[in-house]
């Protein structure tokens, strides 16, 4: 079976890599087109609010609820069934999408007010920012129906990864990182104000991703009419599981816009700071944790129906196992190469020396966090594909408050920094409550291979850290090399830095082997 999901992660992170490094693309088009100012903070925050409610109507809740009693309908019902809890389930979480999507069209005003209002009272009393908040509220107008158009295609996702097609669910964001690119190189160009092209640009992207679904649910006789189903059992038991999930698998995202909020009263910069450095967080995450989530989940819910307590140990040890030995190395190395890695990225155009600084700042706080947060990924499925979504809403709502204290205590000394820092303190808390209130139900522990082959990663990415430390110069020498030459130099010290890491985990004493066969 560990074959299988092996395969099957690879596979997903290949085309999330894909899909990755368009994602940094694009970004190096928007920092060149719009660096980290005015319009970089409005078009940020415009795009964050569809993209948090897509967490929680989409990639987040709904798939956690949903994929589970798919599982289960297409393991124990006949073929028809299942089809019909997709017409009952699309056309119910339809409807309700569609409702929130025209709220948040007709309402953009109120909904910047609220998660904008630095902004909002500028507006209020004719301060110098005023600007921002219309702005702000015209983009979300042209964003918010990205919600609608990736709701569904979440959910063509889902379906595909039940059915074990991984590859074309991992490649479907590739289309909204090239709607922006062109958008950014283009049509924002030819705007007055450019930041409106790129919200142009969400719009499109998430009607290709829609789109691109359609041949390969008809494939598998899954493009069904969808229909108001509220009672159907299978949409009873979905929203009994998504209601609660809405916080528990959501609150990095609920935490990153509480830390939106609070930065709208920082200096301009402050949100372009936090999103570039989310981005570079974000890349491993999704490389490795998310990719890994998305094949394991439905494993476990397999595991689960047939009532192999075993069977689902040894999957969630698996999936620890492979996301510790990719999230440490990303943490040290997205903490000791954040000032290079943003200068080759990002410093051109309207994005400095300056702008490298204190993005890097934030990067390094966030990088904090980052193997908590892929340790959530793997954690929380385990809850979830037992059709246990209560639990971890608790833990999600105590890691949420601990945030709220974190920037409350950090803001002031720490400013933006202050927020990044307290939403990885807040992930390494929840992934810790994760972890304990599965073993003390005794579901999952992990077993004494993982525990060692922990240490051995732990002292693996130590060296790899020093090595790394050593040889990287001076933002200062780095700002004198070009384009070319600093990105040689950056590719140069990953390789090093690699081969130090597998180098030392092959004295160690670790093979390919403990990932091919379940220990």
């Amino acid at each position: 079976m560990s074959k299988a999901l092996l395969r099957s992660g690879l596979i997903v992170s290949a085309m999330t890599l894909i899909s990755r490094v368009l994602g940094l693309v694009r970004d190096v088009v928007i920092a060149n087109l719009l660096g980290a100012g005015v319009s970089a903070d409005v078009f940020f925050f415009a795009n964050r609010i569809p993209n948090f409610l897509r967490r929680l109507f989409a990639e987040g809740a709904f798939n956690q609820a949903f994929i589970p009693v798919m599982t289960e309908y297409k393991q124990t019902r006949s073929f028809k069934d299942t089809q019909d809890l997709l017409a009952a389930v699309s056309g119910t979480l339809g409807l309700i999408v569609t409702l929130v999507t025209l709220v948040g069209v007709v309402g953009s005003g109120v909904v910047t007010a609220l998660f904008g209002m630095g902004w909002f009272l500028e507006w209020v009393n004719d301060g110098p920012e005023a600007h921002k908040f219309e702005l702000a509220s015209l983009l979300l107008k042209v964003t918010f129906p990205y919600l609608w158009f990736i709701s569904f295609t979440a959910m063509a996702g889902a379906i595909l990864n039940t059915f074990g097609k991984f590859a074309v669910s991992s490649f479907t964001p590739v289309f909204l990182n090239l709607a922006l690119i062109a958008a950014a190189l283009w049509l924002s160009p030819r705007l007055a104000e450019p930041e409106l092209g790129l919200a142009i640009g969400v719009f499109l992207g998430g009607l290709l991703q829609f789109l691109f679904q359609f041949p390969f649910l008809w494939r598998l006789r899954m493009l069904v009419r969808p229909r108001w189903a509220w009672h159907h059992p299978g949409v009873v038991k979905v929203r009994t599981l998504m209601i609660p999930a809405l916080f528990g698998v959501s609150v990095s995202q609920v935490n990153l816009l509480f830390d939106t909020v609070l930065a709208s009263f920082l200096a301009t910069g402050s949100i372009s700071y936090l999103y570039y450095s989310d981005r570079l967080l974000e890349f491993p995450l999704g490389l490795f944790g998310i990719a890994i989530a998305t094949v394991i989940l439905p494993a476990l819910s397999s595991r689960h129906v047939e009532q192999s307590k075993e069977g689902f140990a040894a999957t969630m040890d698996w999936g620890v196992r492979m996301v510790l030995l990719m999230g440490f190395p990303a943490m040290v190395g997205l903490i000791v190469l954040s000032e290079p890695m943003l200068r080759v990225l990002f410093m051109r155009g309207e994005f400095g020396v300056e702008e490298v600084l204190a993005a890097s700042k934030s990067l390094v706080a966030y990088g904090v966090g980052l193997q908590a947060f892929m340790l959530i990924k793997v954690l929380a499925p385990g809850y979830y594909a037992r059709q246990d979504t209560k639990t971890p809403v608790r833990f999600g709502i105590i890691a949420m408050v601990a945030n709220m204290v974190f920037n409350a205590i950090l803001i002031f000394p720490l400013g933006y920094v202050g927020l990044a820092l307290a939403t990885a303190m807040s992930g390494i808390l929840n992934a810790s409550l994760l972890a304990w209130g599965l073993s003390r139900r005794g579901i999952y522990q992990p077993s004494r291979h993982t525990w060692l082959f922990g240490a051995k990663v732990a002292l693996a990415s130590a060296g790899m850290a020093v090595l790394l430390w050593w040889l990287s110069p001076e933002l200062t020498v780095w700002s004198e090399w070009g384009l070319f030459s600093s990105t040689l130099h950056l590719f140069g010290y990953i390789g090093a830095g690699a081969l130090c890491y597998g180098t030392l985990l092959l004295l160690a004493g670790v093979r390919i082997k403990h990932f091919k066969t379940i220990q």
